[in-house]
């Protein structure tokens, strides 16, 4: 089984998310689309980032209706801060009947040279890459490789940034995120 690995801090996880990952599961060879929550991002403000566990709820109420997506906590117990390659080499010991690839969107395919270990990601999985709305003509060393797949997936122009601004804000913001998890975060009252 092939499973597609979905990261991000998911603060909150919103339609576009669950729009990318069903159609990855649904028009792409992979069997299932896992979200992996993301316990920090060096590049994310602690500040605004809800709980691990509020995030993790949420994710598990949005895919209540959707068989080939799952919610993962694998980066909960990871030693900190956690690298890509650390969470696939802890997966395929864990599971190692199934096959992991990566999902990431065409912008963070840019600075994929970046990651650490970057190399070894690439020799042992693929990656499946979804649009973005970027500038036209840029071109990366990736665009050719054989394991890197475009995925003519919808493009998804929502950030989970907006929907917390917006809250703050007294916006309704309720058609853009699954209703049991605006049904959470109005429960919980976040991002007021």
């Amino acid at each position: 089984m092939k499973i597609g690995l979905f990261f991000g801090t998911f603060n909150p996880v919103h339609n576009g998310h669950l729009a990318i990952a069903n159609h990855m599961a649904e028009f792409s060879d992979l069997d299932q689309v896992w979200f992996v929550v993301t316990p920090q991002s060096p590049f994310k403000k602690k500040s605004t980032l809800l709980s691990n566990n509020h995030r993790y709820q949420m994710i598990d109420r949005a895919l209540e209706h959707y068989p080939k997506l799952r919610v993962s906590d694998i980066e909960f117990g990871l030693s900190k801060p956690n690298y890509t390659i650390n969470t696939l080499l802890y997966l395929e010991e864990k599971y190692p009947d199934l096959m992991f690839a990566l999902i990431m969107g065409e912008d963070n395919l840019k600075s994929f040279h970046k990651w650490k270990n970057y190399e070894s990601i690439l020799e042992r999985h693929h990656i499946y890459v979804y649009p973005r709305i970027t500038e036209k003509g840029s071109v990366t060393p990736f665009d050719k490789h054989p394991k890197i797949h475009h995925v003519n997936a919808p493009i998804m122009e929502l950030s989970s940034t907006f929907i917390r601004k917006a809250i703050k804000q007294r916006r309704n913001v309720r058609p853009l995120l699954p209703e049991n998890v605006w049904n959470y975060l109005d429960e919980m009252n976040f991002y007021k």
